[in-house]
């Protein structure tokens, strides 16, 4: 934990840390599945889920000479309001220098002590995603979330981790920086505000809503703003007379 840094919520407050990618991908989908606790599978959502147990399985705990890993790490951030697991944790052991020795500055130290491992290791975690890297920041958001309560609970610097796309088979690496932590802060603020509104969004019909699970919950094309629910049933009464659908 963090000396000298407010605490707000306790372990009745914390919320799932995937939720943080669910929320910038699509407010109403993050409300469905988090607040009104709908859930569907497809062909997607089960290769992603097969993705991740595959990643933490590989190994409970290796050793590749200079790095240590760990595998399904929990994490918490009671700053925050989060909980949930990191795929994979890797500790990259620090290059002992003159300056290592030096007083630090105030603010996380850095790197850690590891058990029978001689030296400091810093945290650099890695998120296993079952595709190709996305438009928007919403991977970013939830890699840095885990960096921000591996600090808080180690008490060090995380200033990197990693993306793994299944599609590339390549890394994406993630820099920390102020912009990225401001960012995850604020999602992470926004999604408390939507679990304690519990005031599930309207739809807004989007390309993406064809790729979601929750497309036949949701119903983008009758409840998006604009759209006629006396309309939509009349259009597929006429598909069904006609013999389309």
């Amino acid at each position: 934990m963090i000396e000298g840094v407010a605490m707000p919520y306790d372990e009745d407050d914390l919320l799932p840390l995937s939720a943080l990618a669910h929320l910038l991908f699509c407010q109403r989908r993050c409300a469905l599945i988090h607040v009104e606790g709908l859930w569907a599978e497809n062909r997607f959502t089960a290769l992603g889920e097969q993705f991740h147990e595959r990643a933490h399985r590989a190994g409970a705990g290796e050793s590749r000479g200079p790095m240590r890993i760990a595998r399904a790490v929990r994490l918490r951030s009671l700053r925050l309001g989060l909980s949930g697991m990191a795929d994979v944790v890797e500790f990259h052991r620090l290059e002992e220098t003159a300056s290592s020795c030096e007083v630090a500055a105030p603010g996380p130290k850095q790197g850690i002590a590891l058990p029978e491992a001689p030296g400091l290791w810093q945290p650099f975690p890695v998120e296993y995603k079952r595709g190709r890297p996305k438009r928007n920041s919403c991977d970013e958001v939830q890699l840095c979330a885990q960096a921000l309560c591996l600090e808080e609970m180690l008490g060090a610097a995380v200033p990197a981790g990693a993306l793994f796309y299944g599609a590339t088979r390549r890394r994406l690496d993630v820099t920390f920086d102020p912009a990225l932590r401001r960012e995850t802060e604020e999602a992470a603020a926004r999604l408390h505000q939507l679990f304690e509104s519990r005031i599930t969004p309207r739809a807004a019909r989007e390309p993406k809503c064809d790729h979601c699970s929750l497309v036949d919950q949701c119903l983008p094309k009758v409840t998006a703003p604009g759209r006629s629910v006396a309309a939509w049933w009349d259009q597929a009464l006429a598909r069904r007379s006609s013999g389309e659908g």
